[in-house]
């Protein structure tokens, strides 16, 4: 997968500690370590708004940046305290600057008015279905589409609510061509669900796709950022033409090369257009993983 043994048993802790139980409930996520004098300030206050939120959906959990570097280095924490709200994986709030009761409660009561949060205690069965999504992710990324619909029309049936699995199926069959059916999924799903990040996700994957251009325009494309290289318009219109033709090193490679020769060119706009590359590929996906260490290393040395 690409990652090292330290850094994967840190994913598998994450995925465990973190990302499973947001499935259902709604996590605090706080970022800090034993040297960081606010971090020790915030802690009671989180510690206590989770406890009277737990049966509301709410649970805290910590991730201590010395210790889970590679963690913290994944979701971009330069200071601390940080701390995210996480929903199906998904952050779907910064909490950071909710350093009063009231604040954080009152964010808490908008992001649980807005997401369907498992109250209580009750039973998770969508962690069940976590060995098959992983499986339908590991069979999308190796770019058989239609299998891995039929994996996450499965999941589907068995939690016709998981926005994950509906993402899964929507981004499947983009890949394998079937993009009307996929336009239509998008079309049909509910007002809660379609606002979700994962839908956001697949969203992405079928806007790029619909803009995929024919090998002709492609390779116009592409002799005129060969023949351009400063000219940052024509670079830019490459990488999106590359990435939706399904050549994601040559895009990401074209935008890393942009960033560190004009990081705010148009605003960022590289930048921006790689972040978003990020999104629909997966965030947990290695090659992310390997590409943003690429992006970091121009960004900050």
């Amino acid at each position: 997968m690409g990652l090292s043994i330290d850094e994967q048993k840190a994913v598998d802790r994450f995925r465990s500690q973190v990302a499973e139980p947001s499935m259902t409930k709604l996590v605090i996520l706080d970022f800090w370590a034993e040297w960081c004098g606010p971090c020790k300030a915030l802690t009671p206050l989180l510690e206590k708004v989770a406890a009277e939120y737990a049966d509301k959906g709410v649970v805290l959990a910590k991730v201590n940046v010395d210790e889970e570097q590679f963690i913290a280095s994944q979701f971009q924490v330069r200071s601390i305290p940080t701390v995210y709200a996480l929903f199906q994986g998904q952050p779907v709030a910064d909490l950071t600057n909710a350093r009063s009761e009231s604040q954080l409660k009152s964010m808490l009561d908008q992001l649980l008015a807005k997401l369907p949060v498992q109250a209580g205690d009750a039973a998770e069965p969508q962690q069940d279905v976590a060995p098959l999504l992983a499986m339908g992710e590991d069979v999308l990324a190796s770019g058989d589409g239609e299998r891995a619909a039929g994996i996450f029309a499965q999941i589907v049936d068995m939690a016709p609510d998981n926005v994950e699995a509906i993402s899964g199926l929507i981004r499947s069959l983009v890949a394998a061509g079937h993009i009307e059916n996929a336009e239509a999924m998008l079309a049909d799903l509910p007002e809660p669900l379609a606002n979700d990040p994962a839908i956001e996700r697949a969203r992405a994957a079928l806007t790029l796709a619909k803009d995929r251009p024919d090998d002709s325009e492609l390779e116009g494309l592409r002799a005129a950022a060969a023949e351009r290289p400063a000219d940052m318009d024509a670079q830019l219109a490459f990488a999106n033409a590359a990435f939706a033709a399904g050549e994601r090193d040559t895009a990401a490679d074209t935008l890393l090369k942009m960033i560190e020769a004009d990081r705010a060119w148009n605003e960022g706009a590289a930048r921006t257009k790689l972040l978003q590359i990020f999104e629909v590929v997966g965030l947990e996906d290695p090659w992310v993983a390997a590409t943003r260490r690429k992006l970091s290393t121009i960004l900050f040395g």
